[in-house]
């Protein structure tokens, strides 16, 4: 198999894994939240409180597993974790209260720390170095139509054998289907001949922030980027149709302009595959960084004829600053040690996405649809922060 046709089949198999990965757990409250709520006698907030503590659990765990993929390499981790996120589902499925229920949803924390995108991306960079931005962008291509594919599957599941049956399909389909996808990933090149991106990796050691006050200062930034983007993205996801219905969207037409947000995500990571591919990363990122703030302001501004501009451009902006979120630190800082540094940025984001849904609830409940300017503003500090970053190799390059 050619060098070409290796790495495309890696990027399907990963993609399709992380898509499974991704509707089993991150995607699996919007749907199963009330028939759990309503069988284990809690409240549905309760549901959302373990799926938070499924998050925080991520969160702390994630260095660990990004330094397990720095030393092993993707495959055995990944699919060491299609067994856990099995069975957390299975924990889930024959829960009886809410012991069980918080039981479950840990188990599936720890799953979601060496399975979704930061796993995914530093098995990528692994396998390829600092050649894994394409690759990193196809696997966001896969997972895009996560929820596209796992809300409806998980209704009809639902709706056919009941919640229990969903959480044990979505536990088999890890075993017989992403199992043997990560299992196939290619082996470790560290343990193996070593491939030409790990052969020019001390050469590209000089790119990483000469001084140690200048890689805190990067880190300090991405971190915060990280984690308001992540802020947004999750408050839109969990209040989205509820925030156009405040500012008079019809409660019809709210939920067209909230369908738009996916097909947005997939064209804005098509763009960067494509179009955007040779230009760097980070002014990829900082374009997109402004994109919510800019389709907030139309729609503040100009109203309902503008909540469609708003949908589009923010699912675009996250679209892509998804994919930033994996390549950044790679251009940023050196290949060595992605997994574990992947893991220790992605933490205060982790933190910030299980409290979104709650605080920005707590701002529409209290502003209504001026809960729209405290999301504006955090996206305006995000493009701020990626204003004040700057690539280490290209200042090097002018010294010379």
């Amino acid at each position: 198999m050619s060098r070409t046709s290796s790495r495309t089949a890696t990027i399907v198999q990963l993609g399709i894994a992380q898509t499974l990965a991704w509707a089993s757990s991150y995607y699996l409250p919007a749907i199963l939240a009330v028939p759990m709520a309503r069988e284990l006698g809690v409240s549905t907030p309760t549901v959302f409180a373990a799926f938070s503590a499924a998050l925080v659990v991520s969160a702390l765990l994630g260095p660990a597993a990004g330094k397990a993929i720095d030393r092993h390499g993707g495959r055995p981790v990944l699919s060491a974790n299609s067994f856990v996120f099995a069975a957390g589902l299975a924990v889930l499925a024959v829960a009886q209260g809410p012991v069980g229920l918080f039981a479950g949803w840990v188990i599936l924390g720890v799953a979601m720390a060496a399975g979704l995108y930061e796993a995914g991306f530093a098995a990528l960079v692994h396998l390829y170095g600092r050649d894994a931005r394409g690759a990193i962008t196809g696997i966001t291509l896969f997972a895009g139509f996560a929820s596209t594919v796992g809300w409806p599957l998980s209704a009809w599941l639902e709706l056919e054998w009941g919640w229990r049956a969903t959480c044990l399909a979505w536990a088999a389909l890890h075993l017989l289907l992403g199992l043997p996808l990560n299992w196939r990933l290619p082996a470790s090149p560290a343990a193996a001949v070593p491939t030409e991106a790990h052969a020019s990796m001390a050469q590209t050691e000089a790119a990483a922030p000469a001084a140690s006050g200048s890689g805190t200062r990067t880190a300090v930034l991405l971190a915060l980027v990280f984690a308001v983007t992540w802020f947004i993205s999750t408050a839109m996801a969990s209040h989205l149709p509820r925030l156009l219905q405040a500012h008079g969207v019809p409660l019809a037409t709210a939920l067209v302009f909230a369908g738009l947000v996916g097909p947005a995500q997939v064209a804005g990571r098509l763009l960067e595959y494509g179009l955007l591919r040779n230009i760097h990363p980070l002014v990829s990122a900082r374009v997109a960084g402004s994109l919510h703030t800019l389709g907030a302001a139309a729609f503040l501004f100009f109203g309902v004829p503008a909540g469609a501009v708003f949908t589009l451009l923010h699912g675009a902006g996250n679209g892509v600053l998804t994919i930033a979120k994996g390549t950044l630190p790679l251009v940023l800082f050196s290949v060595r040690d992605y997994g574990a540094r992947q893991g220790l940025l992605m933490v205060p984001a982790r933190f910030a996405q299980a409290t979104a849904p709650w605080l920005f609830g707590l701002a529409i409940d209290r502003f209504g649809a001026g809960a729209l300017w405290f999301s504006a503003a955090l996206g305006l500090l995000a493009f701020a922060a990626l204003m004040l970053l700057h690539d280490p190799s290209a200042t090097a390059r002018r010294r010379d």
